[in-house]
């Protein structure tokens, strides 16, 4: 395995991380996707508590995504099984708010939705530890709340039922899977004593990502060394030629995941014909999914257009709901770049200039770790590609891109939710909160 440092290797680094965290919290759960990554993860920690003596029972959090591989619910039963001994079971089977980039007609799909049994993928798992809208003991969850935000609210709930005290989940992150990844990483506001690895997501709770330094190779030399049972669905993948760093299990509606749609066909053709039939978009992803007609790559601007005119073509053509989320994303970047403008290094800034883009400097920004100067736009250009020193600069190219890509949150430009967009999720939740 990589060596870290001259003293410690990654799975060394590990156990120390787990001395730490059994010393520090009282609470411990870990979060199982049935992924290789917390496949290893949970292995891992089994290993360990076995080895320290560690009699307290682990909570053991799944949330079941519906549409996963039949592989996926194989593998994830089989560990609940293996080590029901030495866990607290909780496997979610609830609607949740699932983001899709299939299509423009749906910004987020329900796994498990009440409102549409006759459509879901698989039955209902029966294990006595699943729990649905009809059994659900999660007095922190919300009817169809965002599925990021169940996981976090299932932290909170878990540390209610232990009456209390400093509480953790362990998930399977890893640095190197993407940028947004080592970035979430290194770039904590609310961390745990100065530890980057662990984030505070409410009051006396906290998540961890001890092998956030692992690469993907350490991942299979621990399941080969140690033995440890891992998703068969990665041998599927071998099989059809993906390539290791692109393995991936997760929402096959997602942005990770959309692109490698068609495998779906190819290693589960009786789970993808109910795909077909679940979100809209779906079949035509999985045709165009890895071509110029969802944005990948290269896409070749149409005759007679120019970026601008093609994003607005792209703009009327779409649902009207739809349409006004990426109106009210693109005016909020226009104005950004027109009256208060992002920080650059100064041989950047030269190379726009030189490029012909008009631009005025607008003093010095607050939010990069350097003293770099601030420019705005007079006009955004249509194109900015000659522009070779960075990409983070606004163009009309940028906005169809992020139409084509389904892209609804305009993550492709920087975005998050905007202000409206959280209040309508606040909204959403105290429309709900008391449903169940």
């Amino acid at each position: 395995m990589k060596k870290q440092n001259k003293e410690l290797n990654v799975y060394e680094a590990f156990q120390l991380r787990m001395d730490y965290i059994f010393s520090e919290f009282q609470n411990v759960y870990i979060a199982f996707s049935g992924g290789k990554d917390s496949g290893v993860l949970l292995h891992l920690v089994m290993d360990y508590i076995k080895r320290k003596g560690i009699t307290k029972k682990l909570g053991l959090f799944h949330q079941d995504m519906e549409s996963q591989y039949q592989l996926t619910t194989e593998y994830v039963t089989a560990m609940y099984d293996k080590f029901i001994a030495h866990i607290e079971p909780y496997w979610f089977c609830v609607p949740m708010a699932t983001r899709t980039a299939v299509g423009n007609y749906e910004m987020f799909w329900y796994p498990w939705d009440d409102e549409k049994p006759e459509i879901w993928l698989r039955p209902m798992p029966a294990m006595p530890y699943v729990y649905n809208l009809s059994n659900n003991p999660m007095t922190t969850y919300r009817y169809k709340m965002l599925y990021k935000d169940h996981a976090k609210q299932f932290g909170r709930w878990f540390k209610q039922i232990h009456g209390g005290g400093k509480t953790i989940g362990l998930i399977g992150l890893r640095a190197d899977e993407s940028l947004h990844r080592y970035s979430a990483i290194i770039n904590k506001k609310y961390t745990y004593k100065g530890e980057n690895w662990i984030t505070e997501t409410a009051e006396n709770v906290w998540t961890a990502s001890p092998i956030y330094d692992w690469q993907v190779d350490d991942v299979w030399i621990a399941n080969s060394r140690f033995g440890y049972d891992y998703n068969k669905l990665y041998d599927m993948f071998y099989l059809a030629g993906v390539h290791v760093r692109d393995m991936r299990v997760a929402s096959p509606f997602s942005d990770e995941a959309k692109h490698s749609l068609n495998l779906y066909r190819i290693i589960e053709p009786q789970t993808w014909t109910k795909l077909v039939g679940r979100v809209q978009g779906t079949n035509f992803a999985a045709i165009y999914g890895g071509t110029k007609a969802m944005g990948y790559k290269e896409v070749s601007l149409p005759e007679g257009h120019t970026w601008k005119s093609y994003t607005k073509f792209l703009l009327a053509t779409l649902p009207e709901e739809v349409m006004n989320n990426y109106l009210e994303k693109f005016k909020t970047s226009i104005r950004f770049w027109a009256r208060t403008g992002g920080g650059f290094r100064e041989e950047v800034i030269q190379e726009i200039e030189e490029c012909g883009y008009s631009i005025k400097r607008n003093g010095v920004s607050n939010y990069t770790k350097d003293a770099k100067a601030k420019i705005t736009f007079r006009g955004i250009p249509d194109n900015t590609d000659n522009v070779k020193g960075t990409i983070d600069i606004p163009s009309w190219k940028r906005m169809a891109f992020c139409i084509l890509k389904n892209d609804h949150n305009c993550k492709f430009m920087g975005f998050g939710l905007t202000k409206f967009q959280q209040q309508k999720k606040k909204a959403i939740i105290e429309k709900y909160k008391n449903s169940l």
